[in-house]
């Protein structure tokens, strides 16, 4: 050094040019002293200076090797890394050897980047703690997360991963390995060149039995997502769902990047709350596929397509995170809907879900609605667990473009924007179609109030009588169009609670049309008229008006209007009808318009329950014309049929008064015909 310093003094070099000689040589000493400076020396400092910050034991085990640069790569030949006293597991991590990369100045701040992190046969335990704390926090506060470093490419070969968070309600253990494409079986050749690193896991997930295997490419991008992302494979179970996805992620921390082709099936939809935190309806099983993926907040789930119990689903849904609450958005459909598909949804168990309080205890109830019916009751008596409605906001669109099975309630399609905020529900607008016409309005849910308050405003246009009662064969030749409406209001978390505790009022009239003659005649017990028709078949008869109007209040409708006129028979009728209680009290007063053998008209009393109606005469009015038949005919058959000949002192009624009392809504139009008819 002597030698070289002499040189350059008595040389003749500039004074600039000997300076910077200096300083390269200098620089070059460095170098050569940085690149076989015996890094090993500082091993034991180094475990006991990470041991002092960090809380725990550090120990690198036989060799440390450092390369410098702006990224600083670190060699460790066996690593053990202690995970916090409160942890289960002994090793945050313990691995035959380690190699990452540290990037420097960040480093200086304070921050832990490491862009690479490659180790070999890793034994891994995470855990964290619901109050935040978590065993890959390097500071001693383990709950602050700005101790948690940042890692972009992870390379593993073999080894096992231990997960354990209790607030999720998981416990997992992964297995993973390299498998070279030599190795892999029959079929999976292709698969293993692509996904060299095959995983098996095997736990619970949401306390509920979970298993996964698949296979991923050889780097596994931890974050950094503007790097190429990676292939992965997924077959997974948890309790009764299944999933198996196939396609490429760009951060596996966040799951940023991912876009994937998946198929999803299981119990119902609603198990999905459980165990993603996403509400959705109470359905039958389930088999959906499409495509999904994620950027930043915003889950997208397209091309949905698939079977929910017998009714198709197709379209596109946006899962999105941002917000202090969750918002699920887009449009679904179903072409073709199975009404009995429908039952978990509104509390009413149907085909094999179907169970009662004597069979309950045979059944597992649905994570949504505990599918109990109460025996002998009509009403759906299931709980619906209206708390869900708080945790999400929503705003999608459904349409059903033909209602199959729909039995005795005749609904056509469906259409319903589907909002949901701040735990209030509502389907506004709401447009069916029922009974070959329209039923549209509005339903709203407020799950912040105790118990849940429900409100429906409903209005029916133009529904046809004969397709209303499509069980009853003699409606079959029925012409009508009934209108109506319902306004109602009521608390509870099943459909019997908010009906059995609604108050508001019940509105249904009809204007001129045909109705079936024989079941005026059944009414009424016109002998006379049910045998020629026995014997002849059914007519219709014109119908001048018919209404029906109730105000209801806490669960009774009491009823205001009750009318039902044609050109044989006037009837008016008055009454009860209990929705808490599911109790009818009704009378009715059937008055012919003809004469007819063979009648014993009375009062007509429909008593029981909704789902024991009974329906028969007022026994003390008709035992007295019974009792002058006997006598009569005592004296000679032929005088018996005198007492049931009706005189028919029935009168039309006045349908524009009674309609106008009956119904809240305008009365539909009368023909010319039928006026100049009411007025004769």
């Amino acid at each position: 050094m002597t030698r070289v310093a002499t040189f350059l003094s008595s040389a003749r070099i500039p004074t600039w040019g000997r300076v910077v000689a200096a300083v390269a040589l200098v620089l070059v000493v460095l170098a050569l002293a940085v690149l076989f400076f015996p890094w090993d020396w500082l091993r034991g400092p180094l475990n006991r200076y990470v041991s002092d910050r960090t809380g725990r034991p550090f120990e690198i085990t036989r060799r440390l090797d450092v390369q410098l640069g702006r990224t600083i790569t670190v060699k460790a030949d066996g690593i053990t890394f202690a995970n916090p006293d409160w942890a289960r597991d002994p090793h945050l991590v313990k691995a035959e050897s380690a190699e990452f990369d540290i990037r420097f100045w960040p480093l200086l701040r304070g921050q832990v980047e490491l862009p690479r992190v490659s180790l070999s046969q890793p034994v891994l335990g995470l855990q964290i703690q619901p109050d935040g704390r978590r065993t890959w926090a390097l500071g001693k506060d383990t709950s602050d997360a700005g101790t948690v470093p940042r890692i972009g490419q992870l390379l593993v070969d073999k080894g096992v991963l231990n997960y354990l968070a209790e607030a999720q309600g998981a416990d997992i253990k992964t297995e993973f390995g390299m498998t070279a494409a030599s190795e892999a079986e029959a079929g999976t050749a292709a698969a293993a060149r692509d996904m060299p690193l095959s995983y098996k896991a095997q736990g619970t997930w949401k306390k509920e039995p979970f298993a996964a295997q698949g296979r991923a490419g050889s780097v596994l991008q931890l974050s950094d997502t503007q790097v190429n992302p990676f292939p992965l494979q997924i077959n997974a179970s948890a309790g009764r769902t299944s999933l198996l996805a196939s396609g490429r992620i760009g951060n596996l921390a966040s799951l940023d990047g991912l876009d994937a082709n998946f198929d999803l099936k299981g119990r119902t939809l609603a198990d999905l709350y459980n165990l993603l935190g996403v509400v959705l309806p109470d359905t039958p099983t389930y088999a959906l596929r499409g495509h999904l993926g994620k950027q930043g907040a915003v889950w997208k789930v397209g091309a949905i397509q698939g079977r929910l119990g017998k009714s198709d689903l197709s379209g596109d849904l946006a899962y999105d995170r941002s917000g202090p609450l969750a918002l699920l958005s887009g449009k679904v459909q179903s072409r073709s809907l199975d009404f009995e598909d429908l039952g978990p949804l509104i509390g009413v168990p149907t085909g094999t879900s179907r169970t009662t309080t004597k069979t309950v205890a045979k059944a597992k109830p649905s994570s949504a609605a505990k599918q109990v019916q109460t025996a002998g009751k009509v009403l759906p008596t299931a709980t619906l667990d209206f708390e869900r409605l708080k945790t999400m906001n929503a705003d999608v669109s459904y349409k059903v473009v033909d209602v199959k099975n729909a039995g005795a309630f005749p609904l056509d399609r469906f259409d319903a924007r589907i909002v949901l905020k701040d735990g209030v529900l509502q389907l506004d607008p709401l447009d069916m179609g029922v009974a070959g016409g329209r039923l549209a309005g509005l339903i709203r849910i407020d799950a912040n109030s105790k118990p849940a308050l429900v409100h429906a405003r409903l209005e029916a246009r133009t529904l046809q009588l004969n397709q209303l009662f499509p069980r009853i064969e003699r409606t079959e030749g029925s012409l009508g169009k009934l209108n109506g409406r319902i306004d109602l209001t009521g608390r509870g978390s099943s459909g019997a609670q908010v009906l059995g505790s609604s108050s508001g009022n019940v509105a249904l009239l009809m204007g001129r049309g045909q109705v079936s003659n024989i079941l005026l005649e059944f009414m009424g017990l016109d002998g006379g008229e049910i045998i020629k028709f026995l014997a002849s078949g059914d007519r219709n008869v014109t119908l001048r008006c018919a209404a029906a109007a109730f105000d209801v209040k806490q669960g009774l409708m009491t009823s205001r209007a009750l009318l039902l006129d044609t050109s044989d028979t006037l009837i008016n009728g008055t009454g009860v009808i209990s929705l808490a209680d599911e109790t009818l009290n009704m009378v009715l007063y059937p008055q012919p318009k003809d004469q007819s053998i063979l009648s014993l008209r009375s009062p007509l009393k429909i008593t029981g329950t909704f789902a024991r109606p009974a329906a028969g005469p007022d026994k003390a009015a008709l035992a007295g014309r019974a009792g002058i038949a006997l006598l009569l005919g005592a004296i000679n058959p032929l005088l018996a049929l005198a007492a049931t000949v009706e005189t028919g002192p029935g009168k039309d009624a006045d349908c524009e008064r009674v309609l106008a009392v009956a119904s809240p809504v305008k009365p539909p139009d009368k023909p010319a015909a039928a006026t100049s008819a009411a007025t004769r």
